[in-house]
C-alpha cells in the first residue's frame, strides 16, 4: 500500500465531549407558542438521510445570550453532506437536527449582561453570527486558537440546532454588528468569506506571486476573489465544470481559466496548469489553494506547487487519503498546510465587504423563503441547477 497521509479531522473541533453541555437553549426557558407573533419553522435533517420542516421550541435569553431573528442563512457543502451521508468524518447526526451556520439576523431580545447589543424591531442591532461557541478555558482557547478547541459548539452540527429557523438564541460574545450598507445576505456571506480569509492568512500570499485556486464552487470562488484582493498574479482556477469557471472569469476577469481534464492524471492536470505560467521553474504557482477536498485535485494541487512553495487545504474531503505523492512533496519541500475553519476573522472580513475591498452579492444566485427551506437544500445540491450560493430568507417583520 502506498504510504499514507490521514487529512487532520475538521470534525475535532466540533466534537462533544460527554458530560459537557453548554447549550444554553437545553437550559433556557421555552417562550409559550401563543406568545410568539409568527411560528417558528426550521429546516431539519434526521439520522436517516430526510429532510423535514418542523416547528421548533423558542427560548428566553439567558445571561449573556441574544435572541435573534435569523434573516438570511446560507446553504453550505456541509449542510448537504450531512443530509446525504449523515456524517463528516467523527461528526454524526445520531438524531434530528436544524441546521445552517452562514447567518445573519436581527437583535430581538438580550439577556442579562448584554449591554453592547440594541434590541428592536426597527431599531435591533443588524448582526452577523459566528456559528462556533468555544469553551473560552481550555490551553487552546487561552493561547488564542480557539477555532481548535475541542469543546467548541457548532451551530447547525449535531446536536447543536442551527440558524435555518426564524428565532435563535446565540451568546453576544460571537455575534458580529453589521454596518448598514452591509445586507443580510452579505453578512450570511461572511462565513465562507471567513473560510477563505483563514487560507489566505496561513498561504501568506505575496503581491505580484503566481497562485492557483483548484475548484470554483462557493468557497474557491470566494477565495479567488480573496487572492487576487491580497495581491496575487497571476491566478489560475481550476474546475470541472465550465459553467463554474466562466463564472469565475465573469468575477475576477484577470483570473485564468482551466477545465480539469478527466483523460488526464493528477500529474498530467498539473503540468498542464504549470505550462500556463511558463517553462521555468521559477515561475511555477508559489501558493494553491485547494477548495476542493477531492483527493485528486490534492494530488494535482501537490504537483502543480513550484518547488519550495506550499498546499494550503481548504477545502473538506475523506477522512483518510493514500495516495498523495509523499516523496515528491518531500524532495520539493513544499509545504502541506492545513485549516480548521476560523478565528478573528468577522470584523476584518466585515471591513472588506464595508469598504468595497470585495463584493461578492453576485454569488447568491438562488433565495428562498423560510417556509420552503426545504427546496434550498435540492437546489444548492443539484449542479444543473447552477446555484454558486442558495440563500433561506425571511422577509417577515417580528415584533416580541
Amino acid at each position: 500500500m502506498a504510504p499514507s497521509v490521514t487529512v487532520p479531522r475538521v470534525a475535532s473541533a466540533f466534537q462533544v465531549k460527554e458530560g459537557i453541555d453548554r447549550s444554553a437553549e437545553k437550559h433556557n426557558i421555552a417562550i409559550p407558542p401563543e406568545k410568539l407573533p409568527l411560528p417558528n419553522p426550521s429546516l431539519q435533517i434526521t439520522a436517516d438521510h430526510n429532510v423535514k420542516q418542523v416547528e421548533a421550541p423558542v427560548y428566553q435569553p439567558g445571561r449573556g445570550e441574544v435572541l435573534l431573528h435569523i434573516k438570511a442563512t446560507g446553504i453550505c457543502g456541509s449542510d448537504i453532506h450531512f443530509w446525504k451521508t449523515g456524517r463528516i468524518g467523527e461528526l454524526i447526526f445520531q438524531g434530528d437536527g436544524i441546521i445552517g451556520h452562514e447567518a445573519a439576523g436581527i437583535v430581538l431580545q438580550v439577556g442579562k449582561d448584554v449591554d453592547d447589543l440594541k434590541p428592536g424591531i426597527v431599531s435591533g442591532d443588524k448582526v452577523a453570527v459566528e456559528p462556533g461557541v468555544s469553551c473560552e478555558h481550555c490551553w487552546i482557547c487561552r493561547d488564542g486558537r480557539y477555532n481548535l478547541c475541542e469543546d467548541v459548539q457548532f451551530a447547525g452540527v449535531y446536536p447543536y440546532d442551527g440558524t435555518i429557523q426564524r428565532y435563535k438564541v446565540h451568546p453576544a460574545k460571537w455575534l458580529h454588528k453589521l454596518p448598514d450598507n452591509i445586507t443580510f445576505a452579505e453578512g450570511a456571506l461572511l462565513e465562507p468569506l471567513s473560510v477563505a480569509m483563514s487560507g489566505i492568512r496561513i498561504a501568506q500570499l505575496s503581491l505580484g506571486r503566481a497562485a492557483v485556486v483548484c475548484g470554483a464552487g462557493p468557497i474557491g470562488l470566494i477565495t479567488l476573489a480573496a487572492a487576487r484582493a491580497s495581491g496575487a498574479h497571476p491566478i489560475v482556477v481550476t474546475d470541472l465544470d465550465a459553467g463554474r469557471l466562466a463564472f469565475a472569469k465573469s468575477l475576477v476577469p484577470s483570473c485564468i481559466p482551466y477545465q480539469v481534464s478527466r483523460d488526464l492524471d493528477a500529474q498530467g492536470n498539473a503540468n498542464a496548469i504549470r505550462e500556463i505560467f511558463g517553462s521555468q521553474e521559477y515561475h511555477a504557482p508559489e501558493t494553491v489553494l485547494e477548495c476542493t477536498g477531492v483527493e485528486s485535485s490534492v494530488c494535482t494541487a501537490a504537483y502543480t506547487a513550484r518547488r519550495g512553495g506550499k498546499v494550503v487545504i481548504i477545502g473538506v474531503g475523506r477522512e483518510t487519503m493514500n495516495n498523495l505523492p509523499f516523496m515528491h512533496l518531500s524532495l520539493a519541500e513544499i509545504d502541506l498546510k492545513f485549516i480548521n475553519r476560523y478565528r478573528d476573522t468577522w470584523p476584518p472580513a466585515i471591513a472588506c465587504i464595508s469598504g468595497g475591498v470585495l463584493d461578492l452579492k453576485r454569488l447568491v444566485t438562488h433565495t428562498v423563503s423560510l417556509e420552503k427551506s426545504p427546496d434550498a437544500l435540492h437546489i444548492a445540491s443539484d449542479t444543473r441547477n447552477g446555484s454558486i450560493k442558495v440563500l433561506v430568507v425571511d422577509d417577515e417583520d417580528v415584533t416580541l
